[in-house]
């Protein structure tokens, strides 16, 4: 026989808090530590919350990692100083720490160049970011319509030239976003992207040539089967000719004929809020709905 459930949730939660809290560093250890600190050392310390417990001392970590290597004649050496500074969610500072060295041409550029443009980014400072990115490639932007870091897992995954369209956006500068994002491939789902984000940027006077843009991307969207795709572009779409004056009656259409194709309630409920409520649709609050917390509530029906 198992043991019953309950009794073992209580035996395991009594051990759990019976555990004993990590003890956390006195100051007159951590500042002396601090002293000794090579920037491995300091990386580490802003991750161990037994050490960093407080503002304070992660902004000592960090001006101590400010502080070690104020000339720097070495690619590896400005790297790893730069990158303990990101850890310790410093990005500002290690632009600082980047700016110390000139790489050389070739590979050392490269991988100054793309930490230079994390910093940037993670700083939100839009500007270097996107003046990283097209030194990156010196200039070349069809360069950039690659994953910028080619050897990491497919989710990690960047793609430049969507990066730098980003930034650009950012900066307001939204014509050289849309011309940016449609310099890369526009085949396909990831075509279909760029050109709903193209769209997106243009003014509201180049409505036609926005509208276009998602037509297109419809057509890629379908080709694909990219129905939960297909459906945000039409919503896209509808938006963009209600803004234009329109009444965007072919688009809330198409909308219809595929949430009835993919027979879903929900979005159909909301297109016809005129229509009869679906007896398989709740509110999150109905009984039964998930945002009901009382004891009673039951599972929702399938």
């Amino acid at each position: 026989m198992g043991t019953p459930l309950f009794p073992f949730a209580l035996t395991l939660l009594a051990a759990v808090t019976a555990a004993p809290a990590p003890q956390v560093m006195r100051e007159e250890r951590f500042q002396t530590a601090l002293a000794e600190m090579d920037v491995s050392a300091a990386q580490q310390a802003c991750l161990d919350p037994s050490i960093a417990d407080s503002d304070r001392r992660r902004q000592a970590l960090r001006d101590r990692l400010l502080a070690l290597h104020p000339v720097i004649d070495a690619l590896d050496v400005v790297l790893a100083n730069a990158e303990a500074l990101m850890s310790c969610g410093a990005p500002e500072a290690a632009a600082v720490v980047l700016n110390r060295y000139l790489p050389k041409a070739g590979d050392e550029r490269r991988q100054w160049l793309l930490l230079r443009w994390r910093a940037a980014a993670a700083a939100l400072d839009y500007r270097q970011a996107a003046l990283a990115l097209r030194r990156l490639v010196d200039g070349n932007l069809a360069a950039l319509d690659a994953p910028l870091f080619p050897d990491k897992p497919l989710p990690d995954q960047v793609n430049g030239l969507d990066q730098l369209a980003l930034h650009e956006a950012a900066l307001g500068r939204n014509s050289v976003a849309v011309e940016v994002q449609l310099l890369g491939d526009l085949s396909g789902v990831q075509g279909a992207r760029r050109m709903a984000r193209a769209a997106q940027w243009l003014d509201a006077d180049q409505f036609e040539q926005a509208d276009q843009l998602l037509e297109t991307a419809l057509d890629q969207a379908a080709a694909a089967e990219a129905w939960g795709l297909a459906m945000d572009l039409l919503h896209q779409q509808k938006q963009l000719q209600l803004a234009a004056g329109g009444d965007a009656e072919r688009p809330r259409q198409r909308m219809e004929r595929l949430a009835t194709v993919l027979n879903d309630r929900y979005a159909l409920q909301q297109l016809q809020p005129e229509a009869e409520p679906d007896p398989l649709l709740r509110s999150p609050r109905d009984p039964g709905g998930h945002a009901d917390v009382r004891p009673s509530a039951v599972a929702p029906s399938p």
